[in-house]
């Protein structure tokens, strides 16, 4: 039995005061609407309507389940339309993840642009340089750069940033500008966690777009999980570090940084829009994916 259309035709029934018309309202066979009465009686094991060859009245527990299952069914009604509503226009609660750095510099203003244009919709913004799992942490929409492995994610490519290698130029000048790659053996290197777990750093084995690529091994002076920590030294004459070209624009253009082995980078590492599904997908996020592509193509290079 369907409890919610067994629900429905003794509303019905109650409310018209017999099957027929109940049936004529909820376009089924009047034996249709009498089998679904019959069975909710039988579930709840007890009598809802007095039926006589002219007229239908309520039982004392008819009149009783009555009223509640009103309210049950204007409740449902309640959800349903709001979610009809979510799906029509942007509202509820937005929940974004996003790289620390990044986040904070392109997708909070992002955000804030949005909430203002959209109202009804309360943001909460989520920063961590973390694969957060977004089913399981009710993440709406998260930003990724790099390469994605395969998964159910629907992805929106953002645009793309470079990972280049900067040092101050006081550093520079006290220990050499490399030439090659393999010349940082020689250097000090700041190692930033998230970016280069490991010590091994990929460079084009050739200058100048070879496809060919080539591992070179490094040596650690200082270890950081924080992409601003690993600046600040660098900055301060600390050495080389690994880091992405939105992290160190403002850095290079303030002539606090420099880049080097340009001829060597690797290619440009993709910024993505992630969510977890396209069907059904609300009103919110259809929205924030529109504004972010209408505003931005992030391409640091």
């Amino acid at each position: 039995m369907d409890r919610l259309s067994a629900m429905q035709a003794f509303v019905a029934v109650a409310e018209l005061q017999g099957f027929a018309p109940a049936a004529r309202k909820l376009a089924v066979s009047a034996s249709a609407v009498t089998r679904m009465v019959a069975a909710l009686e039988e579930r709840l094991g007890v009598r809802l309507l007095q039926r006589t060859t002219r007229s239908v009245t309520l039982t004392d527990a008819g009149a009783r389940y009555l009223d509640r299952a009103r309210r049950i069914l204007a409740e449902i009604d309640e959800a349903e339309n709001s979610a009809h509503a979510e799906q029509a226009r942007p509202t509820g609660r937005l929940t974004v993840s996003a790289p620390t750095l990044f986040g904070r510099m392109h997708v909070g203003p992002l955000m804030g642009e949005f909430l203002a244009a959209h109202p009804e919709v309360t943001g909460e913004l989520l920063l961590a340089d973390r694969m957060a799992n977004l089913v399981d942490e009710g993440i709406d929409l998260a930003l990724r750069i790099g390469r994605l492995e395969d998964s159910s994610l629907i992805v929106r490519k953002a645009g793309e940033t470079r990972r280049v290698l900067a040092a101050s130029q006081g550093y520079l000048e006290r220990h050499g500008v490399p030439a090659v790659p393999k010349d940082l053996s020689a250097h000090q290197v700041i190692q930033v966690l998230p970016l280069a777990p490991t010590l091994e750093w990929t460079f084009r084995a050739e200058a100048h777009g070879s496809r060919d690529e080539v591992r070179v091994s490094v040596a650690a002076h200082y270890v950081t999980n924080s992409v601003d920590a690993a600046l600040w030294h660098a900055e301060h004459d600390g050495g080389l570090t690994l880091a992405l070209s939105y992290q160190v624009m403002e850095a290079v253009k303030a002539g606090r940084l420099r880049l080097v082995l340009t001829e060597y980078e690797p290619p440009p590492l993709p910024i993505q829009w992630v969510y977890p599904t396209s069907r059904l997908l609300s009103a919110k996020v259809r929205a924030f994916i529109d504004l972010a592509t209408r505003k931005n193509d992030w391409r640091f290079i």
